[in-house]
């Protein structure tokens, strides 16, 4: 099944072509070279016979056709078989003198350079050696041919012919099978994938794809296709929750609310009871829609586009003002609220949802705390900014502290108390938005959030770097919005 998918992949298609590209690109290759070298080779035979004739008609002009003779006698006698070929005939083509008993029929048609065979070259010779000449006609009716024997070349261009055959066939087959087996290895991994998809489409978000350890791009590719369905199938997960929680919220006031309109509907009329009745029943609805304002609240924080609106801040200022406004609900508690900040404290940001946030955490704060609480703004590394709201109450377990941020999560699973556990969640999407790091501390006791705002950069700080944001509609802030628990 692996090898019929490998066969009819894009992938294989593809190597197939590249395969073939190479194999022509090689043929070219060792066909330039093949005709390079022969090439070359020739050359030298032809220019050392050419000098060889040369030589004899320079012979023959200083001394005509009997010292010629002398000189083809003298050549054919001192290396009768080093390769060069000699032969002087008359007018009919009878031999006179050299080392060939014949005169070669193809040269008796035609002058220049000519190729030929002849058999009684050399006796020992296995098959018919290939000769090269050049052929001249004298003045004196006679006929020179003056040549080698390039036998060798022809050997040479015979293996390289073998080797150019042998090379681009082993170098096919060689670049087919890594072709086929990268083509397979691709197969295997994608359809590993493909297993995947279709497990988790029949039984759910379970399912992860395999990996083989060798941290090569496949192996990424899965992890980060792994880490992106536990990022989803933790974000169903916390939809189920959501989605729970909310019909737990919400069940018992309207259920509350529909028993106490029921047993008026039964009653007699009366002005004040019905009033009561209208004054709860509005209360009721109020927090009800303060839920769903936090919800839609939280949702088009996090749907902004990051610089939409910014301008600098100066976080100092800001933590003053808030802490100023919860002075007297800390009062309220028999606590204190105590508020530090450096001179200057700037950072890129939305006034409205940073005040926003603050507030949440300071009245988480003072909520859940029981004790006084701390806010402090101060440097952090290299021109940042650290926001912290401390307080000395009992804290939070530290295995939950990724789960506090979610929606509608609380420490106390009875549900009873006030509050819709959104505050963390609003805290953290405007963290989010600002490029802010948030951090819950445990200080035994008590808890300390921490906001890491980045540096301020010199054209954010800029006048004209950000436009300033118009004030916007009223910020609804959310008094029950509590710390989870």
């Amino acid at each position: 099944m692996l090898l019929s998918k490998t066969l009819r992949s894009s992938t294989f298609r593809l190597a197939i072509l590249y395969v073939c590209l190479f194999g022509a690109s090689v043929a070219g290759l060792f066909g330039y070279v093949y005709w390079s070298t022969t090439k070359y080779v020739k050359e030298r035979y032809d220019n050392m016979i050419a000098a060889d004739r040369r030589e004899l008609l320079g012979t023959y002009a200083h001394g005509g056709r009997d010292a010629l003779v002398r000189e083809l006698s003298t050549h054919a006698a001192t290396s009768p078989m080093d390769g060069d070929i000699y032969l002087l005939s008359d007018a009919d083509y009878v031999p006179i003198a050299g080392n060939l008993k014949e005169w070669p029929a193809v040269a008796r048609t035609s002058e220049g350079w000519i190729e030929f065979s002849p058999l009684d070259w050399r006796s020992n010779a296995k098959h018919r050696p290939l000769l090269r000449a050049l052929v001249t006609a004298l003045p004196d009716g006679t006929h020179l041919l003056a040549g080698e024997d390039i036998d060798d070349m022809s050997a040479f261009a015979r293996t390289i012919n073998r080797g150019l055959a042998f090379g681009v066939t082993l170098l096919c087959l060689l670049a087919a099978a890594a072709g086929i087996s990268i083509t397979r290895r691709t197969v295997a991994r994608i359809e590993a994938v493909n297993a995947t998809s279709r497990a988790i489409m029949a039984s759910g978000l379970g399912k992860r794809i395999p990996t083989r350890g060798t941290k090569d791009e496949w192996d990424q590719l899965a992890q980060n296709l792994n880490s992106m369905l536990e990022r989803i199938e933790g974000l169903v997960r916390g939809i189920k929750e959501v989605s729970d929680n909310i019909a737990h919220d919400l069940r018992t006031p309207l259920m509350r609310m529909r028993g106490r309109l029921e047993v008026a509907l039964r009653a007699r009329r009366n002005a004040d009871a019905d009033e009561a009745l209208i004054a709860h029943t509005v209360a009721e609805l109020d927090e009800v829609l303060k839920t769903f304002s936090s919800l839609l609240r939280i949702s088009a924080v996090e749907a902004r586009e990051r610089t939409v609106g910014f301008a600098a801040v100066d976080l100092g200022k800001l933590a003053a003002e808030v802490a100023d406004l919860f002075d007297a609900a800390a009062e309220e508690r028999g606590v204190h609220l105590r508020c530090s900040a450096a001179a200057t404290a700037p950072v890129l940001g939305d006034r409205d949802l940073l005040f926003e946030a603050l507030s949440n955490l300071i009245d988480n704060a003072l909520k859940h705390g029981q004790s006084d609480v701390e806010v402090s703004v101060e440097p952090d590394g290299v021109a940042g900014v650290r926001l912290t709201v401390r307080d000395h109450g009992p804290g939070i377990p530290a295995g939950e502290h990724k789960r506090v941020f979610q929606r509608f999560y609380r420490l106390e699973h009875s549900r009873s108390t006030p509050g819709n556990g959104l505050g963390l969640s609003l805290v953290q999407a405007v963290a989010q938005l600002h490029g802010a790091e948030l951090a819950l501390v445990e200080g035994m006791p008590g808890l300390a959030v921490e906001l890491r705002f980045p540096a301020l950069s010199v054209t954010d700080a800029s006048p004209g770097a950000a436009p300033a944001r118009a004030p916007s509609a009223a910020v609804e802030f959310d008094a029950q919005a509590t710390r989870p628990g």
